[in-house]
């Protein structure tokens, strides 16, 4: 996760669009650009590690 626990949680509250990629708003029920009904969570970026280990 990254430096700031608040904004971390912020962008796991956005639903992404699985067709257009368009970002909603948490809790809707389909995209506000192209009415597509597949919607998936916003993923949390993972901590990249340094050195190849």
């Amino acid at each position: 996760m990254g430096k700031f626990p608040i904004a971390d949680r912020a962008l796991t509250r956005i639903w992404v669009c699985r067709k257009c990629k368009a970002r909603n708003p948490a809790g809707a029920e389909k995209c506000r650009k192209c009415d597509y009904k597949g919607l998936r969570p916003k993923r949390a970026r993972k901590k990249e590690v340094k050195g190849g280990k």
